[in-house]
């Protein structure tokens, strides 16, 4: 049990890093990567941002529960 949370709680970390890497800075990111430039920062957020936000979201609230099933484990 402890092997397969440890993996999965890597996994999830890894993820977690690429994510929060993906995200745009004051200027630039996902969108102007793949040619949104200034149409899509004049317009708010794309849909592949907030999908982005989504999925970043999720990878936290997994690596938070991972996180708490770790040291439950380890606890006892």
């Amino acid at each position: 049990m402890l092997i397969a949370v440890v993996v999965l709680h890597v996994i999830v970390s890894l993820t977690l890093v690429l994510l929060v890497l993906l995200h745009s800075g004051k200027g630039g990111g996902l969108s102007d990567m793949f040619g949104g430039g200034m149409g899509a920062s004049a317009a708010g957020s794309t849909v592949m941002e907030k999908n982005l936000d989504r999925l970043t979201v999720i990878a936290s609230l997994m690596f938070t529960f991972t996180t708490i099933t770790l040291a439950l484990i380890i606890d006892t």
